[in-house]
């Protein structure tokens, strides 16, 4: 017997094994062995996935990596507002720039790597910048190298 797993806050995610079924003094509970590496199985499904990302699963990888309406809208350089509209609209499919981004940061996170991250959060709190920088390089028995970036 499957369970259908809506408590994932997805509508399409069945288990068929690795829960059990429980008497509560609530009422019937549910208990999974491995709810992390649960969650980690969904969120690879959905960043491998070959369907456009919807709101309700750009919602559950937000909340995976732990990030508020507010970072992740800085992080995929949008307004707050637009990120909660994507997420309120829970079955329509978030913009493919924005799905794109998501998928790489949710991959990169899973990795534990930290780099795509620190770049786009570095990106992200210089969107007011506006003058160009100065690049200065020097060439060495390893090839160009910067030297500085100001």
């Amino acid at each position: 017997m499957t369970h259908h797993y809506i408590e994932s806050g997805l509508d399409h995610v069945f288990l068929e094994n690795g829960y059990r079924l429980v008497d509560t003094p609530y009422g019937k509970g549910l208990t999974i062995h491995d709810v992390g590496a649960l969650h980690g199985a969904i969120a690879q499904a959905i960043i491998a996935g070959a369907h456009s990302m919807t709101g309700a699963e750009l919602r559950f990888l937000r909340l995976e990596m732990d990030l508020t309406q507010t970072r992740l809208a800085r992080l995929l350089g949008t307004e707050e507002q637009t990120l909660r509209r994507w997420e309120k609209a829970r079955t329509k499919p978030v913009p493919g720039p924005a799905d794109r981004m998501l998928r790489a940061l949710y991959s990169e996170y899973a990795g534990h790597d930290g780099s795509i991250r620190r770049m786009v959060e570095r990106l992200a709190e210089q969107d007011n910048a506006t003058a160009l920088g100065t690049i200065t390089l020097r060439e060495t028995r390893k090839g160009w190298q910067l030297e500085a970036l100001a």
